[in-house]
């Protein structure tokens, strides 16, 4: 590596500690201020924050891949998550959210369904899958930038330490990494973690600007046309994809063939299916959790929401744009050639032309970037988790009172713990993949249709909530056992069948058994405690079946009126979700040269901003503060 990117990544890492050391002094005043900021960060440095925090290597290296292989319609795998749930927050879910006034989701959960035992068994139940989630994400960011440097830097740092055996050189980049990243976000919390994330998207942005503006001078639009098809080029699809490349590239054909993501239709329509009802269910007790209680007010909380979808896409596309580029007109003719170049793992495409394809400087900044985005997501599940155990768990059923000063050491335990239990669990390679896996497949499919139904019916209750998650992570713990056992099963039996099935068309299984966990669960137990919901329902003010809790309302001369807006919201949705596909394609077209295309696209991406304007952001200006 030339000297000059190497001093670009040492200024880098230099200048976040700093920054995030500098103003760690902040979140020393008590738990509020440690792990949301003391709510008085500006919105939208929280919605810079949040932007950062979801544009990590992982996601980045899957991205770049999937573009490159089924050009501009891939970005509707997204889907698979979904990354429209961004969207359903911004609409509506930030303002139910943040009406809220707590710390964490799990005690949001207190809020509607009571502090007696079947709130609490549905409130350790959030605040247990949210400590178990963090230290799973924090293992893999440990394997996943190791191997990353590896690949990018030259030192094998093994040799220092005399013994790769029992510590390789993955293990020891990921060590240095997470080392300094976790000094700021420990001893600095939220003000830190955020400082440093807005440093950091600051560094990302210039990062894709770069790559994506070297590729225009770099490469002829007829190198790049010359590899790729209008079959590349389209966003419609039909129920089965066409094929994307040359007779030139069958081996890519084969390889579409081959990645279970042929029948596009279907996984489109299920994605949909999911989707919905996931995003609905809002978001996960996570880093984004957090970054929503964090804001001073519930209306910040919605401007937020829409900002994080506003910075987040567009810089990062012009990135992953730039990046496929040079991999369409560089690596895919060395590739068709010789298929064993990247072993079938197109996820290798980001290291490979960031190591030989990318002149100095911009390398280095290259690598800035990506490492800020590992630094940035780290930090964020850093915050985030500890939450749950200091605040959720020790401070509510072991020491409920205490001094800040007390609290603030016991989440500087906390957060170390958590860190070194990932770090530990990120040593087993192999057990750590199953165990991402196991959180990710689980994920959605325990917890969507219990926290579906939280929002929007009356009747729904905390032993309802708790059975609901616990029956649809038990079953989507197994459907991904069958799919690690698969090997060893008999061909023809339906547990074979059900093995060889994508997780998203077994999502409806998924869901159908969480549902039933939650219904039973509610009807066998008592309703709960009218005096819970109707201080819920006036705070939070959702939509859906809140008859018989409006007329309680009612009866206490209340003068709240029924939620009339799911239409509205649901529009608002759809719309909002061709907005942020316009951001997704742009920066593609652009890069890719499809000069029409790009202009249809930023002509969409301008009609739905004016639409927003009126049917969203007007709206959320009349909410009073």
């Amino acid at each position: 590596m030339n000297s000059i990117d190497v001093s670009i990544i040492a200024i880098y890492i230099i200048l976040t500690l700093w920054v995030g050391i500098w103003i760690s002094k902040r979140a020393s005043k008590g738990l509020d201020s440690y792990f949301l900021g003391g709510k008085s960060i500006k919105w939208y440095y929280l919605g810079l924050s949040n932007g950062s925090g979801m544009f990590d290597i992982s996601g980045t290296a899957l991205m770049v891949g999937w573009l490159f292989l089924y050009g501009t319609k891939s970005f509707m795998l997204m889907w698979l998550w979904p990354i429209w749930n961004q969207i359903f927050i911004m609409m509506f879910l930030a303002v139910w959210i943040r009406r809220s006034d707590i710390m964490t989701g799990s005690e949001w959960i207190l809020t509607r369904f009571g502090d007696d035992k079947a709130g609490r068994a549905s409130h350790k139940i959030v605040a247990l899958f949210a400590v178990v989630a963090a230290i799973g994400f924090i293992a893999y960011f440990f394997e996943g930038v190791g191997k990353f440097l590896t690949v990018i830097l030259p030192w094998d740092l093994a040799l220092f330490v005399g013994n790769s055996e029992w510590l390789t050189s993955e293990q020891s980049y990921a060590l240095i990494i997470i080392l300094l990243t976790t000094i700021y976000t420990i001893k600095g919390g939220m003000f830190s973690v955020v400082a440093t994330e807005v440093l950091q998207y600051g560094i990302m942005v210039l990062a894709g600007v770069l790559v994506a503006a070297y590729t225009f001078f770099a490469f002829s639009d007829m190198e790049i046309t010359s590899v790729i098809t209008e079959e590349w080029k389209t966003v419609f699809f039909d129920w089965e994809l066409d094929t994307h490349w040359n007779s030139e590239f069958q081996k890519f054909n084969d390889l579409v063939d081959s990645e279970g993501y042929k029948m596009f239709g279907a996984l489109i329509g299920m994605s949909l299916f999911k989707g919905f009802f996931a995003s609905i269910a809002g978001p996960t007790p996570s880093f984004d959790m957090q970054r929503i209680l964090s804001t001073k007010t519930v209306k910040e909380a919605a401007y937020m929401s829409g900002f994080t979808n506003l910075v987040l896409f567009i810089p990062r596309y012009l990135l992953i744009g730039g990046v496929v580029v040079i991999a369409l007109v560089v690596l895919a003719p060395q590739m068709a050639a010789n298929p064993n170049l990247t072993g079938g793992d197109l996820e290798i495409l980001l290291p490979q032309v960031i190591n030989f394809h990318v002149p100095v400087g911009i390398k280095g900044l290259l690598l800035a970037g990506l490492l800020a985005a590992f630094m940035s997501t780290f930090s964020a599940f850093v915050n985030a988790g500890p939450a749950y155990i200091v605040n959720d768990i020790y401070k509510k059923y072991f020491k409920p009172k205490a001094t800040d000063k007390h609290y603030i050491k016991a989440s500087h335990i906390a957060s170390f713990s958590v860190v070194a239990l990932g770090v530990f669990m990120g040593f087993f390679a192999d057990s750590i993949n199953s165990l991402t896996l196991w959180i990710t497949s689980s994920l959605f499919g325990g917890y969507v249709a219990a926290n579906f139904l939280k929002w929007v019916w009356w009747r729904f209750n905390g032993w309802g909530y708790f059975w609901g998650m616990l029956s649809g992570l038990v079953v989507a713990s197994l459907q991904f056992l069958l799919d690690q056992n698969k090997a060893n099963l008999t061909e023809g039996t339906l547990l074979f069948e059900l093995a060889q099935m994508s997780a998203i068309f077994l999502f409806p299984i998924i869901f159908g058994f969480s549902l039933l966990g939650s219904f039973l669960g509610t009807y066998l137990s008592k309703p709960t405690n009218m005096d819970v919901l109707k201080s819920f329902y006036a705070n939070v003010h959702p939509w859906g079946f809140w008859k018989p809790v409006l007329k309680e309302l009612k009866k206490d001369n209340k003068k709240i009126e029924r939620n009339s807006e799911f239409w509205r919201d649901m529009v608002n949705c759809a719309i909002g979700i061709v907005w942020q596909s316009s951001m997704i394609v742009l920066p593609i077209y652009f890069i890719i040269r499809d000069y029409p295309k790009a202009f249809i696209s930023l002509g969409v991406f301008l009609i739905t901003t004016i639409i927003l304007k009126f049917t969203w952001l007007d709206k959320v200006r009349k909410i009073p503060n």
